[in-house]
């Protein structure tokens, strides 16, 4: 594994979303030069460009790469796989994540000393403007991860987090999930890892309002969507009840 230097690697998965990168990278950079520590944007897009992200990317010194395979949880692990920094923070490319809460994210992911930090619509000051179908399949959803993964967490089903990023690369081969199932299958595996070393698995979350997108469509296929998750329950219990 390459070493890893000290700072923020900001990845954005983002295919197709040139509008929102020309708003959203600007504005991910501000909050970061506030912080103060080193840190890069590296933008993942699909396996083939459509829009003109590239060239946006190159003009807001992002760094830009393309996904080997199709699927929310390829470009996921494709970011892990390019991140150079110690710290990995990852958040909606569709402006539904607002920047302006990555201080508060780093904040509590520094004093706490934490493996994860979650952007969370559902702890005291979190906010939700999806639709109302979606906010009560996310509770379902939460409420029944959160009984298989064995993780006390309000919200497993957003992916506005920061990580500890050797972590990540030491379990992005074992992900299997393809599709948004990669969300929670990525904390199963980093909660039994820290268990194997006798170390205790930190999880803490930071309370946003979650917007709609500002421009362009959902690319969530809510049939599919629903089947993935179906399956993904019975096989990271399974996973769990094996390696715990």
């Amino acid at each position: 594994m390459e070493k890893l230097k000290t700072g923020i690697s900001a990845v954005l998965l983002a295919y197709g979303e040139g509008e929102n990168l020309k708003v959203l990278i600007p504005m991910i950079k501000e909050k970061l030069d506030n912080i103060g520590e080193e840190y890069e944007v590296v933008v993942i897009d699909g396996p083939k460009q459509t829009d003109d992200s590239k060239s946006i990317c190159e003009e807001n010194g992002a760094r830009y790469y393309n996904q080997e395979e199709p699927g929310f949880a390829e470009a996921f692990k494709k970011g892990i796989r390019e991140a150079a920094y110690r710290t990995f923070l990852i958040l909606d490319a569709d402006m539904s994540h607002d920047p302006k809460y990555i201080p508060d994210i780093y904040a509590k992911f520094i004093a706490d000393k934490a493996d994860v930090v979650i952007g969370s619509r559902y702890v005291e000051g979190g906010v939700s403007n999806d639709a109302f179908t979606s906010k009560v399949m996310s509770h379902i959803l939460n409420t029944v991860y959160g009984v298989v993964l064995g993780i006390r967490a309000r919200d497993m089903s957003t992916d506005y987090r920061m990580y500890r990023t050797v972590r990540l690369k030491k379990v992005e081969s074992r992900l299997k999930c393809k599709n948004y199932d990669v969300l929670q299958e990525v904390l199963l595996y980093l909660k039994l890892d820290k268990k194997s070393e006798e170390k205790r698995f930190r999880v803490r979350e930071v309370p946003i309002t979650f917007e709609k997108r500002m421009y362009g469509k959902s690319k969530r296929q809510l049939l599919k969507f629903i089947i993935s998750y179906m399956k993904s329950v019975i096989y990271l219990l399974g996973v769990r009840l094996k390696l715990q």
